[in-house]
């Protein structure tokens, strides 16, 4: 009964206590504000690069990359909203705006439901499974010049993609326009890994990349301008100081200036304030929110790494439980090559998983420091330096996955 009545306080303690947040929506992920500050050269290029469409003209297709939380996504979808309105203002209803995070799970892990994804915006309902991938192309383009579209391809995250399932089907979203007549297809490729470009195949490269953009982070200064405006949109008056908001824009501003992380960092503290009864926001609440943050992220990179990094995480996390002192790299691997035999997954070659745990490293997900061993090379000690919390979680997922 005790319980009952003090989460009864709760209840009724948070709806009549003066709110901390005004509009909290305005710092989520989904939120797209009018004004874009920082990017204003990049709206323009990437506005101009798309605006023959209107005319019904076919775009050059354009790659664009930069670290996470440099505006990419927002600045996209940005020129492409205004592009839409533009488009139904002038009563031209042949474009079509198809956008696809490739990071989202079971949206693009194999072509098939990636074409399945695709054929969705056309109201097009495929079984899932059963159906060969040459006919989900066929059903694709019959729909599509029955319809005369003029198609904007948005795939975000493309680089996850490509670890999924290769750039075959990028080979085949590229031929496309040579098998149609009466269509256009232009393709908008996005991804936060600078080197992905290079690494795909050059008859793929010389169509994808017609045209670059890059997207620099953010400093400092412009961390502040950004999360100036959104306090003014998301937080009551006087509840977050402009201290507050240049320690979260200092903070981000190490992380390779992420606003994505700055405006995060700006909402957990606020979440955590009010959690606490406070009126305004402190540094403590900042710092607080910094660790949750910090945690959050190791899991949300270590599941959405692909098969072979995980299976090679796991390995040195279970060398290192198992007591294992100063792990190298011939240690894993030796343990990495009996764990596909026994998950029936391809061998990589000794090269390949050294390269997968300096990944992991950069990532922060292990250290791996190298040493000298003299005449007989070089190698990397391998060590776990993560919270028993967080290692916990990580184990576990691992195990749902591998023997």
């Amino acid at each position: 009964m005790n319980g009952q009545s003090n989460l009864t306080d709760i209840f009724n303690n948070y709806i009549t206590k003066k709110p901390i947040f005004s509009d909290k929506s305005t710092l989520l992920i989904q939120f797209t504000p009018k004004n874009i500050p920082h990017r204003e050269e990049q709206i323009r290029q990437l506005g101009l690069t798309l605006a023959p469409v209107l005319r019904g003209e076919k775009p050059s297709n354009i790659f664009i990359y930069g670290k996470t939380g440099t505006g990419k996504t927002l600045c996209s979808a940005h020129v492409l909203d205004v592009l839409s309105e533009t488009a139904i203002k002038n009563n031209n209803n042949r474009i079509k705006i198809i956008y696809i995070n490739c990071k989202m799970r079971k949206v693009s892990d194999t072509e098939y439901r990636l074409l399945s994804q695709i054929l969705s915006f056309f109201d097009i309902d495929i079984p899932h499974t059963g159906v060969p991938t040459d006919s989900l192309y066929r059903i694709f383009y019959e729909k599509i010049e029955k319809e005369k579209y003029n198609i904007i391809l948005v795939l975000d995250e493309i680089d996850f993609l490509v670890e999924k399932i290769g750039d075959g089907v990028l080979y085949n979203l590229t031929r496309i326009n040579q098998e149609i007549k009466m269509s256009m297809i232009t393709l908008v490729g996005i991804s936060n890994k600078v080197s992905f470009i290079n690494e795909i195949d050059p008859r793929v490269k010389s169509t994808l990349s017609e045209e670059e953009m890059v997207f620099p982070p953010y400093n400092a200064i412009q961390l502040n301008d950004i999360l100036s405006e959104r306090v003014a949109l998301a937080f009551n008056d006087g509840v977050v100081t402009k201290g507050i908001i240049a320690k979260c824009s200092a903070l981000a501003a190490q992380e390779h200036g992420d606003v994505r992380k700055a405006i995060d960092l700006l909402r957990v503290a606020g979440e955590i304030a009010e959690r606490e009864g406070r009126e305004s926001v402190g540094e403590g609440d900042v710092e607080k929110a910094e660790k949750k943050l910090d945690k959050d992220k190791i899991m949300e990179v270590v599941t959405t790494q692909p098969k072979q990094s995980k299976l090679v995480l796991q390995c040195i996390i279970d060398l290192f439980g198992g007591g294992a002192k100063d792990i190298q790299t011939g240690d894993v691997y030796d343990l990495y090559t009996k764990r596909c035999k026994d998950n029936f997954v391809s061998e990589l070659t000794q090269r390949r998983v050294t390269d997968l745990i300096s990944e992991l490293d950069m990532l922060g997900i292990i250290n791996a420091k190298v040493v000298s061993k003299g005449r007989y090379g070089r190698t990397r000690e391998i060590s776990v330096n993560l919270s028993d919390n967080i290692l916990g979680k990580i184990t576990e997922h691992l195990k749902n996955e591998f023997i």
